[in-house]
């Protein structure tokens, strides 16, 4: 394992970047869910990783758990966020924090609205569990997929 010195930053150094969601690839994550990817290992990520899912009227994803632990901040809408079998109505702003392993799933509140949330991983290398099928795949290894069959 590197040792690093107490003044020695344990990342290495990556160029600024301005990250806009509307000039970035949106990939589809079925149901009428799309997601942006932002702060990735393509941008220099090596700590977290983030993005955006929008969600159509009445979209929402699959009951699903993480490797690591996640924020979400709902940016524009009213969601339904079920978190370990409860449910919680949360609006724009509101903010979630669920730890690794812990089953949770967003859907749009509204049946014709849009809604749209902000994602943080607690590592870049997150990945996600469906739930019901037991499937295990890389966050950004899904964007990296749909890139390539889109391309």
């Amino acid at each position: 394992m590197h040792h690093h010195s107490t003044d020695e930053p344990c990342f290495t150094y990556f160029p600024p970047a301005v990250l806009r969601p509307t000039e970035l690839p949106a990939y589809s994550r079925g149901g009428g869910a799309r997601t942006i990817p932002l702060v990735t290992r393509t941008a220099g990520a090596e700590i977290f990783l983030t993005g955006q899912t929008l969600f159509d009227g009445g979209a929402g994803i699959a009951l699903h758990t993480h490797n690591c632990p996640e924020s979400v901040t709902i940016l524009e809408g009213d969601a339904i966020v079920e978190i370990d079998g409860t449910e919680h109505h949360v609006t724009r702003f509101d903010t979630t924090y669920v730890p690794a392993g812990v089953p949770h799933r967003f859907r749009n509140a509204s049946a014709t609205e849009p809604m749209r949330i902000l994602w943080i991983y607690a590592s870049v290398d997150a990945t996600r569990t469906l739930v019901e099928t037991g499937i295990t795949a890389r966050v950004d290894a899904e964007h990296d997929k749909a890139a390539r069959s889109n391309g």
